[in-house]
């Protein structure tokens, strides 16, 4: 269906996509997901060329739509595209709004087009509001109208660009429901979203893209279950993190437990987490401290909000070796300590590092 390659698109300095490849096949739904910023809006919008791409190649149907010679009009019919702010014409009632389109650029006639718009009305369970102009509907009914003005066109792909993003949180689930109906008829849909609930259930492939790239790709179950890549995995679970690097024995031990304190606040974690937490900290460095100046070491805490699970991760430089271990006959009171406040813990060697991973009991 749609096909791109080596899509490129900067906005003066700023690269906004980078050497973007991917596809869009028949029948498929993906969904694009990511952090504010990254591109994907700039992606939808470069492959109906309402912004125009730097480089690359689009081929929608196998018609190259970068090609001079391309019908770009035509091509664009194909292509159906929701946007966040709804874009309805105020001054138009809902039926003129679904009737305009298809009777100036397809030539059907009123009767036909008004009996189409009917149809879709119901489709989208606002058939009610035939008469109605957009500043007598919410929010949500004002996004199925726009979805159904979408629709009378007859695409054969439809690009929704964060389609609940402009709505009440009440209103989001009736639009979603309708996506879904279409996901269900075979519609091919490409969907820029930030309801990761939603992606999860409705796509058979999830773009998880970052700072201009495609980061990772693959269907629902790797992308939100199984993520390959650390960002994913940092995204789809909500994850915040502290990290702090320490290469001398006469680090600022006090300025380093205030950013914790404060990364604590930040995350609203319970005060005896926060004492749990810098109690597990001190013992932990008090392991590490003879080796400090010989070793550099990257401590990681990180609050994965979708699980309410604190992870503590500790990776040195040095010779293979579990530091725990070998502190084991030196400090049997700071291990006893660290093993009553964590619910386990891990180590593994990570090319020339060795990592530590510790969950706090809460």
């Amino acid at each position: 269906m749609i096909t791109v390659k080596h899509l490129r698109k900067q906005f003066g300095d700023l690269a906004v996509l980078k050497d973007i490849t991917t596809e869009i096949r028949k029948g498929e739904v993906v969904s694009i997901i990511g952090p504010s910023g990254t591109g994907k809006s700039t992606l939808l919008r470069c492959l109906n060329l309402l912004e125009m791409p730097d480089g690359g190649s689009i081929e929608v149907g196998g018609a190259d739509v970068l090609d001079r010679k391309t019908n770009v009009p035509k091509v664009r019919q194909r292509m159906g595209m929701v946007f966040q702010s709804f874009n309805l014409f105020n001054h138009l009632s809902v039926l003129e709004n679904l009737t305009l389109a298809p009777r100036k650029l397809k030539g059907v006639r009123r009767a036909e087009a008004e009996a189409k718009a009917l149809e879709l009305l119901r489709l989208v369970g606002l058939a009610e509001k035939v008469h109605s102009y957009p500043d007598e509907l919410s929010g949500g009914q004002k996004q199925r109208v726009a979805i159904a003005r979408c629709l009378a066109m007859e695409p054969e792909i439809i690009l929704f660009d964060e389609p609940t993003s402009a709505l009440d949180p009440t209103m989001v689930h009736e639009v979603l429901s309708v996506i879904r109906r279409l996901a269900r008829n075979g519609m091919t849909m490409a969907i820029v979203t930030h309801e990761m609930d939603f992606a999860r259930d409705v796509s058979n492939r999830v773009v998880y893209m970052d700072e201009g790239v495609i980061y990772e790709e693959g269907p629902p179950e790797q992308i939100f279950d199984h993520p390959q890549r650390e960002r994913t995995r940092a995204f789809v679970n909500r994850i915040h993190s502290y990290t702090c690097r320490i290469a001398s024995r006469d680090y600022d031990l006090y300025d380093m437990n205030a950013s914790i304190e404060a990364f604590c606040e930040k995350q609203i974690l319970p005060r005896k987490t926060r004492d749990n937490l810098l109690s597990l900290v001190e013992e932990l460095l008090q392991i590490y401290h003879p080796l400090l100046g010989s070793i550099v070491l990257d401590m990681t805490i990180s609050h994965i909000e979708k699980s309410d699970v604190l992870e503590v991760i500790m990776e040195s430089t040095g010779e293979p070796g579990n530091p725990l271990e070998s502190a084991q006959r030196e400090d049997d009171l700071g291990l006893t300590i660290i093993n009553s406040l964590i619910q386990d813990q891990k180590y593994s060697r990570d090319g020339d590092k060795n990592r530590l991973e510790f969950h706090l009991k809460r």
